[in-house]
């Protein structure tokens, strides 16, 4: 069985580890209403996607 020959020190582990957080989300203005949404989605507050009305909107229920 493979065993370690050296200790790793808590800084060689850390720096190892450095790129594994997590990425914040990535938000755009939607041209329609000006509420922030996910690129590529469906518009949750206005309902428009690519300048159309895809879903009805939360408001207008």
């Amino acid at each position: 069985m493979a065993v370690p020959k050296k200790k790793i020190s808590k800084s060689r582990r850390n720096m190892r580890r450095a790129h594994d957080r997590l990425k914040p989300a990535v938000y755009e203005e939607c041209p329609k209403c000006g509420d922030l949404k996910r690129p590529h989605h469906v518009c949750p507050y206005c309902g428009h996607y690519k300048g159309r009305a895809v879903t009805e909107s939360v408001d207008a229920a």
